[in-house]
């Protein structure tokens, strides 16, 4: 059996790599975010989808049915790739964070049922909403633009 002194000197150890943790995960995020958002805007294709804009686009006017469907899925692109870029440097973290939180339970609770891309479920989208969520709860952590930024003022 382990001994108690062993489990607090994990714990310690662990707990001085938070901030690192906490990092490591706003970056990932903000990057697979990137790479969903930057062949929106570039006009680039993406896994299967020749040209990921229209696709949005498409699916924002003739699935969901909103208005101002190019406007939309602009939005969309920019939230992914330079809101991606901006949480991925810890900026106005929680700001993007909630909008990101808000676009996947919208696609979680639209598309859910008939989630459109190949041989996937709702998992994926329902995750990222998970994460972006503790995102907006914690801020952007130690290491970060915003904890920089507002230490000065």
């Amino acid at each position: 059996m382990l001994s108690y002194p062993l489990f607090s000197r994990l714990r310690s150890a662990l707990e001085r790599h938070d901030g690192l943790a906490y990092l490591l995960l706003r970056v990932a995020f903000g990057l697979m975010l990137i790479t969903h958002g930057l062949p929106k805007i570039l006009g680039t294709s993406h896994g299967s989808m020749a040209n990921p804009m229209a696709g949005s686009v498409n699916l924002i006017a003739n699935v969901l049915h909103l208005p101002a469907a190019p406007l939309i899925g602009w939005f969309i692109a920019l939230l992914e790739g330079l809101g991606g870029l901006m949480l991925a440097m810890g900026l106005l973290t929680r700001p993007l964070a909630a909008m990101v939180t808000v676009q996947m339970l919208v696609i979680c609770w639209l598309l859910g049922p008939t989630f459109p891309w190949i041989d996937r479920g709702f998992e994926y989208p329902l995750i990222l909403a998970f994460v972006s969520f503790y995102l907006l709860t914690h801020g952007a952590g130690p290491i970060s633009l915003d904890a920089r930024i507002w230490r000065k003022s």
